[in-house]
């Protein structure tokens, strides 16, 4: 049955997974991967934003090249398994494929945002997480769903209809991140974990290697459950540089489980104007009208603070450029309301507007007065799935025989991780993600001032195709 969302605070990490259980009869012993079927299953996806401010932030991260992150801020006077290096197969991808994926990347982004943002639990609470990373992990669980399960999955993560679309759009995407830059670290991974003894079909395990590069590793989940979780959180560790620990967290892996899916994503970049940290000064933060913490706020005031800015009668946009070479640009997008109230920023995350909002960004002065913050998050994610209309996959009449050729698989989680640092020299994000698949049972000066001091949100993005790595809000550096 769904679970409802869990999100915690703490310390360095982020990250998620997919669990599948099998719900009805059980394999007879001796089961195994069927012929032709590959022993290795592995990749994982990573993503990672810096963050430095430990209070109500919230950032949603999307499936896709871009990290978005949201942060309510004031303005005023204006072994286990192979490494990323096994990438899916190299395609020519027309732009029009991986806009396809990244288009409804961004729109799944926006939905989980508005979901998670909606509820009662995180009323007032940061938020932060990779929205690339939960759509890769649940696009390589959608190639083994079919029927009502399929039209659910693909219906929630707007994912092209023409497979040929699909896969060359996701493989496009992780092809483009693992080029690299010598000016930043971006790079993501997939991996399937797969019960010893459970016959999955080989064309899945083949199709979630070749477009997917999730290479499948055996596992005991059957004998050693604990010993298993413990394998594939190390996994999570290393791809994420140990941002993301515990992906799995004790009793999510049992003796039922068939498949975990995981991705992990990181990111590490420097600002391509690094603030000077001899100039960051304890100031204080409005997290309510009538409330205020201290945080310390880096400030970029000399001449040549030069950075992309629009505004418009409700809010203040800034975008912060991370520096690269040859490879693509990537940039943190903050939209700051001139209030006190988030909605101005929040009620502008769509595609059409966003993309206007950065359509209208002119290069200027501009004096810069930004939070340095830390956030870690964890989310159980099955009732906000559910609630956003794949409700099949979670219950007993779900159907991944595309996975087995048969109808005893639902997933049993989807658990996602996420850690940013945001300081003066630039940002390091990570994310990881699970599922787990068992069986059932004011006005501006004529140079704007961009004072962060309340409420905002931000995201992280690949300036090339738009797509959205990491999205989020800090509502209080320094809170829960």
């Amino acid at each position: 049955m769904p679970r409802g969302i869990v999100s915690s605070i703490s310390g360095d990490e982020g990250g998620g997974f997919i669990a599948v259980r099998r719900c009805r009869v059980p394999r007879a012993k001796g089961a195994r991967l069927r012929k032709n079927s590959s022993p290795t299953l592995d990749i994982i996806t990573r993503r990672i934003i810096s963050q430095t401010m430990n209070g109500r932030l919230s950032i949603l991260l999307l499936a896709s090249l871009i990290a978005l992150g949201s942060i309510i801020a004031g303005c005023t006077d204006t072994s286990d398994a192979t490494s990323a290096s096994s990438a899916p197969p190299t395609v020519q991808t027309p732009p029009d494929d991986a806009g396809n994926v990244t288009a409804g990347n961004t729109r799944f982004a926006f939905d989980l945002y508005r979901q998670i943002a909606s509820a009662p639990a995180y009323t007032g609470k940061n938020i932060f997480f990779s929205p690339y990373s939960i759509s890769s992990a649940l696009a390589i669980t959608y190639e083994g769903a079919r029927g009502t399960t399929a039209d659910e999955i693909r219906s929630v993560l707007h994912l092209p209809a023409n497979e040929t679309l699909r896969r060359t759009g996701f493989a496009g995407i992780d092809a483009d991140l693992a080029r690299g830059d010598e000016n930043y670290t971006l790079r993501t991974a997939n991996a399937l974990w797969a019960e010893k003894a459970y016959p999955f079909l080989p064309e899945y395990i083949a199709l979630a290697e070749r477009w997917y590069g999730a290479n499948t590793t055996n596992l005991d989940f059957a004998k050693n459950p604990e010993g298993s979780r413990a394998t594939i959180n190390r996994w999570v560790e290393r791809e994420t540089e140990d941002r993301i620990r515990d992906l799995l967290p004790p009793g999510s892996i049992d003796s039922m489980t068939r498949l975990v899916i995981t991705n992990a994503i990181y990111f590490k970049g420097t600002w391509a104007m690094q603030f000077d940290a001899n100039q960051t000064k304890e100031e204080e933060f409005r997290v309510a009208p009538d409330k205020t913490v201290r945080i310390p706020m880096m400030r970029q005031t000399d001449e040549d603070a030069r950075y992309p800015y629009a505004e418009t009668d409700t809010l203040q946009v800034l975008e912060l450029p991370y520096a690269h070479g040859d490879g693509a640009g990537l940039s943190m997008l903050v939209l700051l309301p001139k209030g006190d109230n988030l909605t101005a920023a929040e009620e502008v995350l769509n595609a059409g507007e966003i993309a206007a909002l950065q359509g209208s960004l002119v290069r200027k002065r501009v004096n810069v007065f930004f939070p340095k913050f830390r956030l870690e998050t964890e989310y159980s994610l099955p009732e906000a799935l559910a609630a956003m209309g794949m409700p099949t996959a979670f219950s007993p009449d779900a159907d991944f025989s595309g996975m087995d050729g048969t109808k005893d698989l639902f997933i049993s989680g989807v658990v996602h991780k996420a850690f940013v640092d945001v300081n003066e020299e630039g940002t390091e994000a990570a994310a990881a993600t699970g599922v787990v698949i068992g069986l059932t049972s004011a006005r501006p000066d004529s140079t704007p001032i961009f004072r962060a001091d309340h409420p905002f949100v931000f995201l992280i993005t690949e300036k090339d195709s738009g797509t959205i790595l990491f999205a989020g809000r800090v509502v209080n550096p320094v809170g829960p």
